[in-house]
């Protein structure tokens, strides 16, 4: 049973090695951990001490409140000109007939379904399909403020982002404030996966790279928008690659502070040409949330994607740094799903997810997508 300690985390920092005593007196103190240290938490600590001072930090952030949100995706396509390595979701253009492509009229259809009903935010992505262009996207986003105001439009990675930039023939700002004006309102943390060249060029080597996709976050950030970050883990990367992601992440937020919340996202094997690579345990997975708590003091949320470890998993990360499980996703979502998530019908209601909240002693808060509270349960 994977657990973290009951007592005091003084003490347990006083029982450490020394290097590991040096780091956890650190966290304690609420001094910035080094590319170093957090390299050594992951060489060397256990599950239980990254866990317990992940804890500390989290209840010191946030005390025992876990948000979610009311959401629904709406997928317009699997059709991707992309071919990363360890995608099980897309269908190549070439090959399209395998995949789908949503009309603006069967997605406004979607957003019609939830029409009266709570939900406070639609979020929008999906695979990178030439005839879906900025223009294209930029009616969409019209066409959904006018049915649904209210509703807050969180769209488009930075993958799908740069391919709709560079075929319009504008610039990253140009480009996002006609997407702004359209109704865009911040941007999700998608296709990060891996900033490290050498591991990129063998992941995804055809999307935008990692100064690309900083760039495009640090200008959605100066625009006044908020986005997301993620990092996929747990396939062909080392610890240090994990930390150099994460540093230029952190960087980039001392920076504009327009991060909202950090997601890891754990690689699964399913159905892709990475399937001969072995999915890591979940000690790794509570790991990673606990060092990135303890590593990315400037971002104020983490959050533990559900579906993609499931529902009793997720419960258990809100012990190792989590304090946010995503939301409802009233749909079908398929990415995680068609590469072997846990949930392969990833839906809960809202008293599914305040109940998966308070078995494990922690207080539900549903928030909007920039953690304004809405209500406590």
């Amino acid at each position: 049973m994977v657990s973290i300690s009951t007592e005091p985390v003084e003490v347990l920092v006083e029982n450490q090695p020394s290097e590991l005593k040096a780091i956890g007196q650190k966290v304690i103190n609420n001094v910035r951990l080094t590319d170093e240290d957090a390299l050594l938490l992951f060489e060397k600590a256990s599950l239980g001490y990254v866990g317990t001072l992940a804890n500390y930090v989290r209840e010191r952030l946030h005390g025992h409140n876990t948000y979610f949100n009311r959401n629904f995706h709406i997928e317009p396509t699997n059709v991707c000109l992309f071919t990363c390595n360890f995608c099980s979701y897309s269908r190549l253009y070439a090959h399209r007939e395998e995949g789908w492509e949503l009309s603006i009229e069967q997605m406004l259809d979607i957003v019609r379904k939830y029409e009266g009903k709570p939900e406070t935010e639609v979020h929008i992505v999906g695979g990178v399909h030439p005839k879906m262009n900025l223009s294209y996207f930029a009616d969409l986003l019209r066409r959904i403020k006018e049915l649904r105001p209210d509703l807050h439009i969180k769209a488009f990675t930075a993958v799908e982002l740069d391919y709709m930039f560079r075929k319009a023939k504008v610039s990253v700002e140009e480009g996002l404030k006609i997407l702004q004006e359209a109704g865009l309102q911040s941007i999700p943390g998608g296709g990060a996966e891996i900033f490290d060249a050498e591991i990129r060029q063998q992941i995804c080597a055809d999307k935008v790279d990692a100064e690309g996709w900083l760039h495009i976050h640090e200008t959605v950030h100066q625009l006044g928008m908020h986005s997301n970050a993620t990092i996929l883990y747990g396939h062909i990367e080392n610890y240090s690659q994990r930390v150099d992601h994460m540093r230029r992440l952190r960087d980039l937020q001392d920076k504009t502070g327009g991060f909202n919340t950090f997601i890891p996202l754990k690689f699964r094997n399913g159905d892709n040409d990475m399937s001969h690579v072995q999915e890591i345990s979940l000690v790794e997975d509570l790991k990673m949330y606990a060092i990135a708590r303890l590593y990315l003091d400037n971002f104020p949320h983490l959050k533990a994607y559900w579906p993609m470890l499931g529902r009793k998993n997720a419960q258990l990360s809100l012990a190792f740094g989590v304090d946010d499980i995503d939301g409802t996703i009233d749909d079908t979502t398929k990415i995680y799903s068609m590469a072997g998530a846990e949930e392969q019908t990833p839906s809960m209601t809202t008293e599914e997810i305040v109940t998966l909240i308070k078995q494990v002693s922690r207080k539900p808060v549903e928030r909007d997508t920039l953690y304004n509270v809405i209500q406590e349960f």
